[in-house]
């Protein structure tokens, strides 16, 4: 069995580099455009309008491998990160997810501390976790030179996702667990854990996020959750939340098509099954 992770054991490097730790660590607030359509130039272009990171959405959505390395090479060299959401906390999963280029992994259903360990393990190498060294791809796009695995263990975010009552049970135990750097609540599927349905006003669902912010303050984690507005994200961000998972690319073009046409008097068209959309 591997080591158990410890941050002040990294083999050294010096190219701290990654934008979105730096803010995390300066206190600033990072937020990602969510990208779930297979569209390299959507994806591309989402880079260069400011985003901090893009969450490419493998849990919901069709993102497949090969997607996820072609949005790598379309936005090498921007200014926004790719960060991929895999199906599941499983060592292969982040590894092939990795070994793709991507700087940062989100697992979400992290409800309990081996799920967690898991997660930590996957993203950093050997003696600190179980990271195979097949990571030829990732080489070619990363950012930085030197030794592409110092680099790696030094900048590549472990963000773990709460998102059911049992991981609110043991979240002391979670947020204690070395190498996780984000706790991310996954504020609806959390809501339907509780048995709200997804509600989002509810006492019940407000203490569980309160306990989850307080192990994550008390254990040095950043906190994490979505945010779908300018007013949301600073909002959020004053109760001491500093990553955010932003609206999708269609949510977006929702977004800027009913500023556009509402003003015009033309009103979104009713829904019918028929229709694609």
């Amino acid at each position: 069995m591997p080591e158990e992770y410890a941050a002040d054991r990294h083999p050294s490097s010096p190219d701290t580099w990654s934008v979105v730790r730096e803010r995390l660590k300066a206190g600033d607030y990072v937020i990602g455009m969510t990208v779930t359509s297979n569209n390299v130039e959507t994806g591309a272009y989402a880079a260069t309008l400011g985003f901090h990171f893009l969450w490419c959405e493998m849990e919901h959505s069709p993102l497949s491998l090969e997607s996820l390395r072609t949005l790598v090479l379309a936005t090498r060299g921007l200014s926004a990160p790719v960060f991929a959401r895999v199906p599941w906390a499983e060592l292969w999963l982040a590894k092939r997810a990795l070994d793709q280029g991507v700087q940062g992994v989100i697992f979400p259903f992290v409800s309990t501390v081996e799920r967690a360990r898991i997660a930590a393990q996957g993203c950093h190498y050997p003696p600190f976790g179980r990271r195979g060294s097949g990571a030829g791809l990732a080489v070619t796009t990363w950012p930085a030179s030197g030794s592409y695995y110092d680099s790696a263990d030094a900048n590549v975010l472990v963000v773990c996702v709460i998102e059911e009552a049992s991981g609110v049970e043991q979240i002391e135990e979670i947020a204690a667990t070395p190498g996780i750097d984000v706790l991310f609540i996954g504020v609806s599927d959390l809501s339907f854990s509780l048995g709200l349905r997804g509600r989002q006003d509810d006492p019940v669902l407000n203490q569980a996020i309160a306990k989850i912010v307080s192990a994550a303050k008390r254990n040095g984690k950043w906190l994490g959750r979505p945010a779908g507005s300018a007013e949301e994200v600073e909002r959020f961000h004053a109760q001491g939340f500093q990553f955010f998972q932003s609206v999708t690319e269609l949510g977006l073009m929702k977004i800027g098509a009913k500023s556009l046409l509402e003003s015009l008097g033309i009103k979104e068209k009713p829904r019918e099954q028929s229709t694609f959309y």
